[in-house]
């Protein structure tokens, strides 16, 4: 599929807002004289709805080694949950509009070291969609396993571009609020050269229509 046009990443920021001494209400003058009728027109909300993401705050993943056998060592965590919003009414949604999260896992690289880089293609995982979508408009990604594959039948292609969450339906039912995460694995080969290894992985929504 070509993609021609991407959402940016963005960063959410909670604020607390408090009130102190507030002073008791004003008293209500009873004469209808001299009361004050209000009214308001409310126009219709014409700002265009948006698709975004957010990534839950965190200090990174540390995998920690679970699984390891005579054919591989296996490292796993889990990935901070992503959410996707989408905002927009359904008149705005073009025709064969969806939008995808997608996952590309750098070299882990040995710090302090000289040891060989560990390649993405050795890092895995299996998206799970947090949030409920009976319609099927919107799923997670299908899992993909390491090179060095886990035993479960996902393709051993490593994480290297590979669909997190997905919306499947040209419909409008793809709209609100969606969460997902993932088991990470690493698998590596059973000599892989000891030390602190450090990757990043980049996610990244794309929107086509």
């Amino acid at each position: 599929m070509r993609i021609n046009k991407t959402a940016h990443l963005l960063a959410a920021a909670v604020l607390g807002v408090a009130l102190a001494g507030v002073a008791g209400p004003a008293v209500a003058d009873d004469d209808p004289e001299n009361g004050v009728e209000l009214s308001v027109t409310i126009e219709p909300n014409t700002t265009p709805g948006q698709v975004s993401m957010t990534v839950a705050d965190n200090g990174g993943v540390s995998l920690q080694e679970d699984g390891s056998n005579a054919a591989a060592r296996q490292f796993v965590g889990t990935l901070p949950t992503v959410t996707v919003t989408d905002s927009r009414r359904p008149e705005e949604i073009p025709a064969g509009d969806f939008w995808a999260v997608v996952g590309q896992a750098g070299e882990f690289t040995a710090t302090g070291g000289s040891a060989p880089p560990i390649g993405p293609q050795y890092l895995g995982w299996r998206p799970r969609l947090l949030s409920d979508s009976t319609s099927g408009a919107v799923e997670a990604g299908e899992p993909v396993s390491s090179v060095i594959s886990d035993g479960t039948g996902a393709p051993a292609v490593g994480l290297q571009g590979q669909e997190l969450l997905v919306s499947t339906a040209n419909s409008a039912d793809e709209i609100g609020t969606w969460e997902v995460n993932a088991d990470l694995l690493l698998r590596t080969p059973a000599d892989v050269a000891a030390g602190e290894y450090r990757s990043t992985l980049t996610l990244s929504l794309f929107n086509q229509s």
